[in-house]
């Protein structure tokens, strides 16, 4: 069964200007709450959850400083009004 991707994480890859340390650490957070299945986890879970977030921050940069495209940078903001237009097509009934 392939699995949908989180809503809250969003491409990273190919804008300008590149993505910042902290999309790819909000990236990272939205990731380790997805597959822990908390937003928080308890006292016990805080460094195992703390770790993974900071682990797969760094993971997501390694990736997007080595991915090579041909593509021109895509504008942030031509990219956020196209989301807004999708949303409000989704969400208009």
């Amino acid at each position: 069964m392939v699995g949908r991707m989180c809503r809250n994480i969003r491409p990273l890859h190919n804008f300008e200007p590149p993505a910042t340390t902290d999309e790819v650490q909000a990236a990272a957070l939205q990731y380790v709450r997805k597959v822990s299945g908390t937003t928080k986890p308890s006292q016990v879970n805080a460094e195992a959850f703390e770790r993974a977030v900071s682990e797969v921050a760094q993971a997501t940069a390694r990736l997007l400083d080595a991915l090579e495209t041909s593509a021109p940078p895509k504008d942030r903001e031509v990219e956020a009004a196209k989301a807004r237009a999708r949303a409000q097509k989704r969400y208009a009934s």
